[in-house]
């Protein structure tokens, strides 16, 4: 990016203003069921944290994150041209399972769409709530004046790699996840804004989420599967945790605007379990059709979630100009949890 095509800083020294204007998904073609899993009677399957969706997608067999993202993000940067938009000046990447781990897919991706950012991040944190933490980056950014446009993208490819292979998807929480992708287009302008973000980092919970490998590091050969460490212990307590913490960061996050959270037009939140999204729209005081709901379509996205749902809501029609619109989620343990509120307007032609 030149200095020339650069926002102009606010003469106040005020951050410059910062909208989400697009989003956009991807979800695989191959649609998975039940069936395909084993139903292992194992201590956690009684849990409602793990009960399962009807459906979720699996990535196919080579396809890359890379791929995913440039799915996901082509029909939004032909709406941003079309509008005037672009090039991309920031692109921030979240990887549930990262596939170029030494150099992080934001390379790969600005090459495949065709874009030259002056800021390539790949940010390995965030997990499920990694959408709203890359938004909160982003717009950081932007606000300096550095920048001018950015392109958040979050994939989420466990389901059909990690949790499909042959001892791990006979394990009850298996079949919870499915796979898929969305970005965001931010824009320095005020059409709409993101008013506020909350995040809270709790680090003392950052160990009680690892790996399941008895006798090997998950990156030394050996035969063992690698999947997610779970025990009726820590279910319990992430449940606990889970329920609490995206209330209360949706609340401090409404609390600084000055509007109570029964005020929120819409909430898209992640899609861990259908315990969780209950949960959470009777803590802040909302109906079901203000908090969509794609857990029994998509299966918990993680990270992808939030832009899914979001994406999927759009095209129903929500929500609407003028609309609070909320993205709230927690994730891992309870390590992370993130709200950030906008002032809804659909982009200009």
């Amino acid at each position: 990016m030149s200095e020339l095509s650069a926002p102009v800083p606010d003469p106040t020294g005020r951050p410059l203003p910062v909208s989400l204007v697009d989003v956009g998904s991807y979800l695989p073609e191959r649609l998975v069921t039940a069936d395909f899993y084993g139903g292992e009677d194992d201590a956690l399957s009684a849990s409602a944290m793990f009960r399962s969706p009807r459906h979720r997608r699996h990535v196919a067999p080579g396809e890359t994150a890379v791929d995913m993202i440039e799915k996901a993000a082509r029909p939004v940067l032909e709406r941003a041209a079309a509008r005037g938009d672009g090039p991309v000046d920031v692109l921030l990447t979240n990887v549930q399972l990262p596939d170029l781990p030494w150099t992080g897919a934001g390379a790969a991706v600005a090459h495949r769409l065709g874009q030259d950012p002056g800021w390539v991040l790949d940010l390995h944190n965030g997990g499920c709530v990694s959408f709203v933490h890359l938004l909160r980056t982003a717009r950081q950014i932007l606000r300096t004046g550095e920048a001018r446009s950015a392109l958040i993208c979050c994939v989420q490819n466990t389901a059909g790699q990690m949790f499909a292979q042959s001892e791990v998807r006979r394990r009850s929480h298996a079949s919870v996840p499915g796979d898929g992708c969305g970005v965001g287009y931010l824009r320095v302008g005020d059409e709409s804004p993101i008013l506020d973000v909350e995040v809270r980092n709790v680090g003392e919970y950052a160990a009680d989420m690892g790996v399941r490998l008895e006798d090997r590091r998950y990156w030394e050969p050996g035969h063992g599967q690698l999947d997610v460490a779970f025990t009726p212990h820590k279910v319990r307590t992430i449940i606990d945790r889970g329920n609490a913490l995206v209330p209360e960061v949706v609340g401090r996050l409404c609390a600084r605007l000055g509007v109570p959270t029964s005020a929120i037009d819409l909430l898209v939140t992640n899609q861990p379990n259908r315990l969780f999204l209950r949960h959470w729209r009777d803590a802040l005081g909302l109906d079901p059709a203000r908090h969509p709901d794609t857990f029994d379509e998509y299966g918990n996205l993680f990270g992808a979630a939030v832009p899914v749902t979001l994406a999927e809501a759009l095209r129903q029609g929500r929500p609407h100009p003028g609309d609070l619109l909320v993205l709230a989620g927690f994730a891992h343990a309870g390590d992370i949890a993130a709200a950030a509120a906008v002032r809804w307007h659909p982009p200009s032609p």
